[in-house]
């Protein structure tokens, strides 16, 4: 007969709370807070919505109020399929003197902006909107280009023009 399992000696050492040593309150797992099964710290914000980015990321004064640039990206032009571009997604402008510098070994551009690679993805522009607006970052939206596709018929390669006979030299 089988008694209580690791799994479940590790599911009671996680929900119960161990007094700390220095302060005199309980300690709590994160797993507990994020399974709702203890409350966690106490904050001056009551939702996760009203806490900025910026505030908990720690970045300098400088990087903080970045304008973003919302945008649906085009067709690689490497595919005729349009794979990647029914989403929008949001990057931030290129920083003035953010100390780019080219590599002495390899040669390879480097730069001192850590946001220069990095894009979010939303799957609607109102979404994204949003979410800067949340940010409390201004925001600037590229409305994407319709796509022009010309007409195309096999049979205009065969159709009679009145003048000078046509002639297509192969070699």
């Amino acid at each position: 007969m089988r008694t209580a399992g690791p799994a479940r000696t590790l599911r009671a050492l996680s929900t119960t709370a161990v007094p700390a040593q220095r302060t005199g309150t309980a300690h709590v797992q994160p797993a507990d807070v994020v399974a709702h099964a203890a409350p966690g710290p106490a904050t001056a914000h009551e939702t996760a919505r009203e806490i900025a980015a910026d505030v908990v990321s720690d970045a300098p004064a400088e990087l903080r109020n970045r304008p973003v640039r919302i945008f649906k990206p085009t067709k690689s032009t490497m595919q005729s399929a349009k794979g990647k571009t029914k989403v929008w997604k949001m990057d931030w402008d290129v920083l003035p003197g953010a100390g780019r510098w080219t590599n002495p070994l390899i040669g390879w551009a480097s730069s001192a902006d850590y946001m220069q690679g990095t894009a979010l993805q939303f799957r609607t522009k109102e979404e994204a909107i949003a979410f800067a607006e949340r940010q409390g970052w201004e925001y600037m939206i590229e409305q994407p280009k319709p796509a022009r596709i010309p007409p195309k018929n096999y049979a205009n390669n065969y159709v009679h023009v009145p003048g000078r006979l046509r002639t297509h030299h192969t070699k």
